[in-house]
């Protein structure tokens, strides 16, 4: 059986698990519906020109597991942010996970998606914000709607902040032979609200793994939201993450990529700019070996004016991996005194390594200071003689030339635990000790 039927059969059943008097009943049948008619993306659609699913599609995934594999503390901590005191929702298996998680309802709301879904005291909250913003057209936005249930639900009231970091991590245990998770994640930041957030994705397990999450972000006036992804998985594990950002007025998001392994990484990050004097950044990471693939597709929409965006992704590709970058900004006619930033920079280290990039631009207004551009090059040579004529060994030369690279994506990462975390994880994947910490 394709797949893609399997999905759409196994709705029938994982409707009678819920609650058909949830507030989300007829927008689950949507989806479904949406998904039936368009299905999975192919390269024949522009906006996946560059990246195939069709390995995955022939995978007879298990679409609910079969039952929960628990797993130890100890063995899993170094994917913690451990360094430091965070509140956690952890998952494995797409099952929650009390004994690793700390969730809190003290001011705030940091908890599961599950419960606002099915308690009627967020019935309120889950009717004004729940698939507002995540894309209708777009069939595995799609997909994740029709079978969201559970995930991270985190609501941040007018004036508050989290006394700690947020981290989200979703584990994979191999408890089955394939399996297929849909997180589903839904943050709220009222009028001046502040909160950080870390997601994660790991398979502890060779098994193949695949994940469709789909994020909906809101940020109100004065909101600051910074968010961290941080991707390094196993070679069988593939994500396709789906991000989507509503801001409205003087609030800044920020969003930081850090894509370091996996099979196949799709990101999808929409920004839209409901609002005046709104800041809105992406920045990311992406360091890449074997028969890697990582598909980077941002959006952001430029509806009203004196708003700016900045976007920053730096990439370095080995072996045979292939990475694709393509982003857009849309500047609308009313969005005067818009000021849009756009770039991505990449170096192959070798010559079986490919990168794809299209920067984009789509301006109808005429007030506006907007670029983009991009990169794709080798080592300076000249930079590695001169670093090996002052007797650094070629290796760490070449490391430290990526590493610099790399390295202004880095400086606007807020939580310096996690600017470590980061540092160290390049430094493993340029294969050196660098021999010092940010």
């Amino acid at each position: 059986m394709e797949l893609k039927d399997k999905l759409v059969s196994s709705f029938m059943a994982f409707e009678n698990t819920v609650d058909l008097d949830s507030p989300i009943h007829e927008i689950r049948s949507e989806a479904i519906k949406n998904f039936e008619n368009k299905g999975f993306p192919t390269k024949k659609d522009e906006a996946w020109k560059y990246t195939s699913l069709n390995s995955l599609r022939k995978i007879d995934f298990s679409i609910f597991p079969k039952a929960d594999n628990a797993i130890e503390y100890k063995d899993v901590k170094k994917y913690f942010l451990h360094e430091i005191d965070t509140y956690k929702i952890v998952f494995i298996d797409g099952i929650y996970s009390s004994f690793l998680s700390e969730t809190t309802h003290d001011g705030v709301d940091v908890c599961l998606m599950s419960s606002a879904l099915t308690k009627p005291m967020y019935k309120q909250i889950i009717e004004l914000y729940f698939n507002k913003v995540a894309s209708k057209d777009e069939s595995l936005t799609s997909l994740n709607t029709a079978f969201s249930r559970e995930g991270a639900y985190i609501y941040i009231p007018k004036g508050k902040m989290p006394k700690k970091p947020i981290e989200i991590i979703n584990f994979a245990t191999g408890n089955e032979a394939s399996l297929m998770i849909q997180p589903r994640n839904l943050v709220i930041a009222e009028e001046n609200a502040e909160l950080q957030i870390i997601e994660r994705h790991q398979s502890l397990t060779s098994n193949a793994v695949l994940t469709n999450s789909v994020t909906e972000i809101f940020a109100a006036k004065d909101a600051i939201v910074d968010y961290y992804k941080v991707q390094n998985d196993n070679a069988d594990a593939s994500l396709i993450d789906n991000t989507y950002i509503d801001q409205k007025g003087n609030s800044a998001v920020k969003v930081h990529t850090f894509s370091f392994g996996g099979k196949l990484i799709r990101n999808n990050l929409n920004f839209f700019q409901n609002g005046e004097h709104i800041d809105s950044t992406m920045k990311g990471v992406t360091i890449l070996g074997e028969k890697q693939h990582v598909d980077h597709h941002t959006l952001v929409h430029h509806i009203e004016p004196n708003c700016e965006s900045h976007q920053d992704y730096k990439g370095i590709y080995g072996e045979k991996s292939t990475g694709v970058f393509n982003g857009k900004i849309i500047v609308e006619k009313l969005a005067q005194k818009t000021n849009a930033f756009q770039q991505n920079n990449n170096i192959l280290i070798s010559d079986k390594a490919s990168i794809n990039t299209k920067p984009q631009l789509e301006i109808f207004a005429d007030d506006v200071k907007c670029s983009h551009g991009c990169t794709i090059g080798q080592l300076d040579e000249d930079a590695l003689f001169y670093l090996q004529s002052r007797g650094i060994p070629k290796k760490e030369a070449r490391a430290l030339l990526m590493y610099a690279f790399a390295n202004n994506v880095l400086e606007s990462v807020r939580i310096p635990e996690l600017k470590t975390r980061i540092n160290k994880l390049i430094a493993k994947k340029l294969g050196v000790n660098l021999g010092f910490d940010l």
